[in-house]
């Protein structure tokens, strides 16, 4: 079954940064209907990454 074709944004969805960037907002996400597990800055989810085990390092 494919994919569900995405829903084109609607006003409230994002806004602009003053640097420029696009930000979606909580109303975006909650019509998406699911966490995306990027850390978004408005998530309704609250996802935030588990941080990195003590002595866990990518540095060789």
């Amino acid at each position: 079954m494919p994919a569900p074709a995405p829903q084109p944004l609607q006003p409230g969805d994002f806004y602009y940064t003053p640097e420029g960037y696009l930000v979606f907002t909580e109303q975006y996400h909650r019509r998406r209907g699911s966490c995306c597990q990027n850390s978004c800055r408005h998530c309704p989810w609250k996802f935030r990454p588990k941080p990195a085990p003590e002595g866990a390092s990518d540095q060789k």
